[in-house]
């Protein structure tokens, strides 16, 4: 498993005897330690990831989710959420080493309030329609398969005017900033609601229709556009479907962008919407960034090293940094996933494998 390869240093660690641990307990006091002691757990030859991968059945776990609705208001809740915690990394609230994920459910009639934060997060809308975010006061509707970006330090806020429960998928960089220490969080005007603003997709018409206001200008690398309706996503992948031409990894995989610049939708979370024609097996893909999937439709399973796990409509699974894994589609299957990529990226750390060959 990578696992195995993950944990060996460059070099075996030094052997701990008395006098030098007479030495580590005399120094000790001075905040200081020798760096020769725990090298070869932190400069290993492989990416040393914690995380394991892992599914977390939908429908195993929505009479839970449900349950939450009569154990704790949204109100007090703040957010009514489930969070996806990966096996490896226990009571770290996080999906993989770096991604935040969890299930939000949200109850007929009910208002999640306006805040913001400094971690990015998305919303991939998995179960029911009459449900919105509201990005400083423009209201985005959610339907199934739909993406919806809450950006760094953006008011918003959650309602359902349906009849129905709405759950959507929230992916985070929250692990990322915690890590880096910026971490910031704020109600608007002590718990008031955000004013209204531009009306329902405006954010699409003005800066989604290949072409910008005359005048626009960015000072953010978050996407102007905040809504991405599923049905023109999938009929985007479908229609490119009819060239016949599938990448062996990805089958059809498109990635979101930012319309302003081209790049990810946010600065450190990239998304896409893969198509998986019936009876597709991709090739092997090894990463050094983390990737979470969830099902639109279809079924299939996925080969994450010595892991398969098998997933069908709602269903989420989390493919760890350097696993190489493959999917293999019963019928045509349709994945939407996002990650950290970008960070590695733009760091100059970001490495794949297609195959056996890395690039």
């Amino acid at each position: 498993m990578a696992s195995t390869m993950q944990s060996r240093g460059l070099h075996d660690k030094p052997v701990t005897t008395p006098e030098r641990q007479a030495f580590y307990d005399r120094i000790s006091p001075q905040s200081v330690a020798p760096l020769w002691e725990v090298l070869s757990s932190i400069v290993t030859r492989q990416p040393n990831v914690r995380a394991l991968p892992h599914v977390w059945k939908y429908d195993a776990i929505r009479p839970s989710l449900m349950e939450t609705a009569t154990l704790i208001t949204a109100e007090e809740a703040e957010r009514r959420v489930l969070v996806l915690e990966n096996p490896g990394l226990k009571g770290e609230t996080r999906a993989s080493d770096a991604l935040f994920s969890g299930l939000q459910l949200i109850m007929p009639g009910e208002i999640a309030g306006t805040h913001r934060h400094s971690p990015c997060a998305l919303r991939f809308i998995i179960e029911g329609e009459g449900a919105y975010t509201a990005i400083n006061g423009e209201k985005a509707p959610m339907t199934v398969g739909d993406l919806i970006l809450t950006p760094s330090m953006v008011w918003h806020d959650h309602g359902n005017t349906g009849k129905d429960p709405v759950v959507w998928l929230d992916g985070l960089d929250l692990p990322l900033v915690r890590f880096l220490g910026p971490m910031f969080a704020e109600l608007y005007n002590g718990g008031e609601l955000y004013p209204a603003g531009r009306p329902a997709f405006d954010n699409m018409s003005r800066y989604g229709a290949n072409m910008l206001p005359m005048g626009a200008s960015f000072d953010t690398e978050n996407s102007p556009v905040f809504h991405y309706p599923y049905r023109e996503t999938r009929a985007a992948l479908l229609n490119l479907r009819k060239s016949g031409e599938l990448d062996p990894v990805h089958g059809i995989k498109m990635q979101f962008v930012n319309p302003a610049n081209g790049g990810p939708v946010m600065p450190t979370i990239a998304c896409y919407m893969q198509f998986l024609p019936g009876g597709f097996r991709s090739e092997d893909y090894t990463t050094t960034a983390s990737w979470i999937y969830s099902c639109v439709e279809g079924t299939g399973r996925t080969v994450i090293g010595d892991t398969t796990v098998e997933w069908g409509p709602r269903d989420v699974f989390v493919v760890p940094g350097w696993y190489p894994h493959h999917h293999e589609a019963n019928g045509d299957a349709f994945l939407f996933s996002f990650s950290e990529r970008p960070v590695h990226e733009k760091l100059g750390l970001y490495r794949e494998r297609r195959g056996n060959v890395t690039q």
